[in-house]
Formats: C-alpha cells, structure tokens, sequence
C-alpha cells in the first residue's frame, strides 16, 4: 500500500540517544493522537496470543541542529501543518499537565525545541524538512 502523507521526526542532533529515543516515542504519540486512522488491525500469533495494533505508517526519522528546528516549525506553520513538539524544559518535568506548562513559558520564536514531527501529503512535507539530514 502506498501513502500520499509522511510522518516525519526531526531531532537536534547534540542530545544524547536516550534523549533522542524519548523524543520520538513522546512525538509518535502525538501524531498518533491527531490522525487515529493511522492504527492498523489487531496483530495475532501462531498461537492465538494477541498483541496491540501499530501505526499503518512508518515515521522518518531525521536530525537537525536546533536552530534548523525553529525553521522547519516555521515552515509547518505556514503551511497549516499541525505539529507535535518537543522543548528542552520537558526533559526535567514528570508528567503532560508540567510539560504544557513549560510550552506556555515562551512564545512561539523562543521555543528552545529539541524535537519536532507532524504528518502531511509527501511533497509537503519534504519542503518542509528541506535542510534535515536522515538520522543515523
């Protein structure tokens, strides 16, 4: 099956991988919870055991310096992408209710992003991503 939509992660590439790894489960959740359509059928084994469904959609994952993050947020926003974001404070925070606080801290041009993905139609979204580099 081909799809007309990417979904696509961008990370600032100084952070540490556990980092890097929290940021993407923490922004996979958040294009997952806008476009529930993406969640395929249940998953069975041989045996009969069920397992929990997975997104229908790979996500690509690339790397970025922050300052290329501000830019490609820019972008999403002119073209009415919504996106999931990630800042620097909610690596020290607990829980969601604390890490939409921190977001409510700084207007949008002084974000300190580490992280940030959306979902959108193909050529969109790699207009969008123009400068980030495939994650290695």
């Amino acid at each position: 099956m081909k799809l007309d939509t990417k979904v696509i992660i961008i990370v600032a590439d100084d952070l540490a991988i556990w980092q890097r790894l929290n940021i993407v489960s923490f922004i996979t959740s958040g294009i997952i919870a806008q476009n529930q359509n993406m969640i395929g059928e249940i998953y069975r084994d041989k045996s009969g055991h069920q397992y929990t469904p997975l997104s229908i959609q790979p996500a690509i994952i690339l790397k970025a310096p922050r300052d290329k993050l501000k830019t490609i947020l820019q972008r999403t926003q002119n073209r009415s992408v919504r996106a999931a974001i990630y800042i620097e404070d909610m690596f020290a925070t607990g829980h969601d209710e604390a890490n939409r606080a921190t977001v409510q801290n700084y207007i949008t041009e002084e974000l300190p992003l580490v992280g940030i993905g959306f979902r959108a139609e193909c050529k969109i979204a790699d207009k969008i991503t123009k400068g980030a580099k495939l994650h290695d």
